[in-house]
């Protein structure tokens, strides 16, 4: 079985901008061997993005797009798995980064994030 690593929002859009010198080696490492998710939080953020003119291009393309090109899927997690896993993660007021870190933990598998507070609190994070 491969192993498994979620992205984070902000690393699918960087990869869908074409920009991964923005990665470190060891996210890119991760990207490169493992098979790749992305919680529906990941996707939601995207979309809210989108809607708030901060970034050009609507979620379901950018999904879709990776999709094909690295083979990124959306995770099908219960829901519920996943929101009990976020109730314990009181550090942070974020909603969209309490369930993408959930998402992950409950697999216990890698996050790939630049954003240090997440790494400072989520072991399996990978910059």
């Amino acid at each position: 079985m491969a192993a498994v690593s979620y992205l984070d929002t902000h690393v699918v859009a960087w990869l869908f901008a074409g920009e991964a010198e923005r990665l470190s080696a060891a996210a890119r490492a991760a990207i490169e061997s493992d098979e790749l998710l992305v919680s529906p939080a990941v996707v939601l953020e995207l979309q809210y993005l989108y809607e708030t003119k901060r970034v050009s291009t609507a979620a379901e393309v950018v999904i879709d797009d990776l999709g094909r090109r690295i083979g990124l899927q959306v995770c099908d997690l219960p829901f519920i798995d996943v929101v009990r896993r976020a109730l314990a993660l009181s550090w942070t007021r974020d909603p969209f980064d309490r369930l993408i870190v959930a998402q992950a933990a409950v697999r216990q598998a890698p996050l790939v994030t630049k954003d240090r507070t997440i790494r400072r609190r989520y072991r399996a994070g990978v910059w």
